[in-house]
C-alpha cells in the first residue's frame, strides 16, 4: 500500500462576457455583454501531492469542473483540466495562472483554455491580474486547435470569500498538519506576488 502524500483543493468559480466569433478576449467580453451571455466557469483545484507541488516549476495541479454558457443550453460537465500557479510563460516579468478544461457540446469537442496574467509591474493592479482570466475557446482536444470563440472572467470579491472557504487538505488527519499546509500554500502565494511586485514597492 503506497503512502498517502498531503493534498490541497479548493473550488473557484469566474464569469464573465464571452461570445463565440471573436478570437481575442477583450472583444468577447464586449460582444458578450452586449448580448447578455455570460459564461461561467465552476472549477475544483486539486493538488494531489503538495510537496511536489510546490518544487515543480510549472506548479501544475489538476482541473475538474464545468461550464455554464446559455448559447450552449446550460451546464456542461468537463474533463481534462489542467491547473497551474505561477507558471513561467517565457516572457521576463510575466507569470500564467493556468486554467483548462476539455467538454463535449452537440458531438463535437472544445477546450476552454484560460490564463491570468500576473506581470511585473504596479502592485495597484495586483487584484486585476489575480481575479481576470483571458478566454479562449478551442475547437479539439487542447489549445492548438482553432479558436472559434472568446471573453474574459472574473473572480468577485464574494467569490473569492467562497473559494476560501471550500480549501481542504487530504492526507493529513490532524488539525496542526491542516493548518500547517493551508499555511505553507498562502506563504507561497504570497511569496510569489512579491517576487512580482518588490521591485514597485516604495518604502
Amino acid at each position: 500500500m503506497s503512502e498517502q502524500v498531503p493534498g490541497l483543493s479548493f473550488r473557484e468559480v469566474m464569469t464573465g462576457g464571452f461570445a463565440m466569433g471573436p478570437t481575442d478576449p477583450a472583444a468577447g467580453l464586449s460582444q458578450g455583454n452586449e448580448a447578455g451571455t455570460p459564461l461561467a466557469l465552476h472549477a475544483t483545484v486539486m493538488i494531489n501531492d503538495f510537496e511536489r507541488f510546490l518544487t515543480d516549476p510549472n506548479h501544475t495541479g489538476t482541473l475538474a469542473g464545468s461550464i455554464d454558457y446559455a448559447p450552449f443550453g446550460g451546464t456542461i460537465t468537463g474533463y481534462a483540466g489542467v491547473f497551474n500557479l505561477f507558471n513561467p510563460s517565457g516572457e521576463p516579468g510575466l507569470k500564467l495562472m493556468v486554467y483548462e478544461l476539455g467538454f463535449d457540446y452537440q458531438g463535437k469537442k472544445f477546450y476552454l483554455a484560460g490564463q491570468k496574467e500576473v506581470r511585473d509591474g504596479s502592485v495597484l493592479g495586483m487584484w486585476h491580474q489575480t481575479t481576470t482570466l483571458y478566454t479562449r475557446l478551442h475547437e479539439g482536444t487542447d489549445k492548438t486547435g482553432p479558436v472559434v470563440g472568446a471573453g474574459t472572467l472574473s473572480l468577485g470579491v464574494e467569490a473569492l470569500a467562497k473559494m476560501l472557504s471550500t480549501v481542504q487538505v487530504s492526507g493529513e488527519d490532524s488539525v496542526a498538519g491542516k493548518a500547517k499546509i493551508i499555511g505553507q500554500f498562502g506563504t507561497f502565494f504570497m511569496g510569489e506576488l512579491w517576487d512580482t511586485y518588490k521591485p514597485h514597492v516604495k518604502f
